[in-house]
């Protein structure tokens, strides 16, 4: 068509519209069939980046959600708690945040390992093996629980020995050994999550997390203050919570997902071996990302007048919580887009993907540390009434939106990491960079120097800065259409032992 410089658009998500008509009439050639094609103008940047947005938030949107709603279920838990008495408080606190927060680490990490595997082999065209990965992710993660069992039932001498109030640590020490239900709802939901999450199918857990958390909140109350249990009906209510979760997603996964849930089978125990590497990779990374801020909290338990220092560094870290649902999300979201766009060999995409989603979570994060200044004053009274730990606060609000401006980049090149694949390699940079260079900085300011918790966090701060400096380098100086080749090779080898699998139960 000369002078017509439209082109259609041939992608997985600009699909064109085809229209078969038959042309009954006798031609010299035979009967032929004639196709009209729908054309789409040619792409321009700003449309390009707007389509993009547009998925990203397909996906970021009800994984902001669906983080939002399952993070609030441990809050109101511990809301409700705060009025049975301060060392009730302290005990949840403590079991929250280092016990499950252990157990939440490791199966978090472990399973994102599915993020690799299943995003790359959906995006490939391959999605009957999804099944099989997520039920040997299920497999790697039960055996998991298993293991980290003693660390529930042990929970008193290991938090005692961490050097907290023994006190404190003797309440949470039993109220972790009512929580071990949670650990093993932990080890099915977190590869249910990402078995949805590379299908893009985020919308049903959002729905799932929230007909769940109203749920919680009245049963909480019922068993906390209607049945006067205290602690065990705190802890029944969020184990029951907690599984209603887990059957809820696996019902939908069972009953919605007909194209990539083929059954039970027992190629779940074949090839575990590369699993289990990819898996503990993902595990380390996340981990030592997660439990470098606890050590945070522990650490300000060790400086001169603690209390004061505890409380403020818990109530910064609450918020950073909160907001960090939104970073949790694009993280999401990253990973999906990527794997897709690399197993179904679209480099460009995937890189182009990264950056629009940078923009915007540095857009999002900037407003939010534009709040935080301008309350820096008013926003600790919705957390305390001491006017020292106000105070304190107030003080620590640059701290605080420092480090969340840094999580408005640092989240998403991890989600492009397990995207990729590269678990291994940004586990090694989160050693150096969190541990090696931040909590060994952060401990001497603290300590050495008494800059107290400003040189604790100042260390950290230093550290997540070093790691994202190193991320971004690594992604700006990544071969993707290297990398598209390397995920179309592991869809290969991996999909070849789900071929023809025998299915146990549908």
């Amino acid at each position: 068509m000369e002078g017509d410089h439209t082109q259609p658009l041939l992608t997985k998500f600009h699909a064109t519209t085809y229209k078969e008509n038959e042309n009954k009439s006798n031609i010299a050639n035979g009967d032929q069939h004639y196709y009209h094609v729908v054309y789409q103008p040619p792409s321009t940047f700003l449309r390009d980046v707007c389509m993009e947005a547009k998925m990203i938030w397909y996906i970021a949107g009800p994984a902001i959600l669906t983080s939002l709603f399952q993070y609030s279920l441990a809050f109101v838990t511990q809301t409700f708690v705060g009025h049975l008495g301060t060392l009730e408080l302290a005990a949840v606190g403590l079991q929250n945040l280092v016990i499950s927060g252990i157990g939440f680490g490791v199966m978090v990490g472990m399973g994102s390992a599915l993020e690799t595997l299943c995003g790359q082999a959906y995006g490939a065209g391959q999605p009957k093996v999804l099944g099989i990965y997520m039920q040997r992710s299920w497999v790697i993660l039960l055996t998991t629980a298993l293991i980290l069992t003693p660390v529930y039932v042990f929970a008193s001498p290991i938090l005692t020995l961490l050097g907290q109030d023994p006190e404190a640590a003797d309440v949470a020490g039993k109220y972790s050994v009512w929580m071990l239900p949670q650990l093993f709802a932990y080890a099915l939901n977190f590869p249910v999550q990402k078995f949805l999450q590379a299908q893009s199918k985020v919308m049903a857990m959002a729905w799932i997390s929230l007909g769940t958390l109203v749920v919680h909140i009245g049963l909480s109350w019922l068993a906390i203050f209607g049945l006067d249990l205290g602690l065990v009906g705190a802890a029944v209510t969020l184990n029951a919570s907690w599984c209603v979760l887990v059957v809820g997603q696996v019902l939908y996964v069972f009953y919605w997902c007909d194209d990539t849930w083929t059954g039970f089978s027992w190629l779940a125990f074949a090839d575990l071996a590369g699993f289990v590497g990819l898996s503990l990779a993902s595990a380390v990374m996340l981990c030592l990302e997660y439990w470098c801020f606890m050590g945070l909290i522990l650490l300000a338990g060790l400086l001169k007048n603690a209390k004061l220092e505890l409380d403020a560094a818990s109530i910064c870290m609450n918020v950073e919580g909160w907001l960090f649902m939104f970073p949790m999300g694009f993280l999401a979201a990253s990973s999906v887009r990527v794997s897709n766009e690399l197993g179904a060999g679209r480099p460009k995409a995937a890189k182009f993907s990264v950056w629009v989603m940078v923009s915007i979570s540095i857009v999002i994060q900037s407003v939010f540390v534009v709040l935080i200044l301008t309350t820096r004053k008013e926003f600790p009274a919705l957390f305390t009434d001491d006017k020292l730990v106000m105070a304190k606060v107030s003080k620590l609000a640059c701290f605080l939106s420092v480090s969340i401006f840094l999580c408005s980049v640092q989240p998403i090149l991890s989600g492009v990491a397990i995207g990729a694949g590269w678990q291994a390699l940004v586990a090694y940079v989160n050693v150096g960079c969190y541990y090696l260079v931040g909590l060994t900085i952060g401990c001497i300011l603290g300590f050495k120097f008494n800059f107290g918790l400003e040189g604790l966090w100042s260390g950290v701060i230093f550290g997540v800065a070093v790691q994202t400096i190193i991320l971004l380098v690594i992604t700006l100086c990544t071969n993707w259409e290297k990398e598209a080749a390397l995920a179309q090779q592991r869809v290969s080898t991996w999909g070849k032992s789900t071929e023809d699998s025998p299915t146990l139960y549908t």
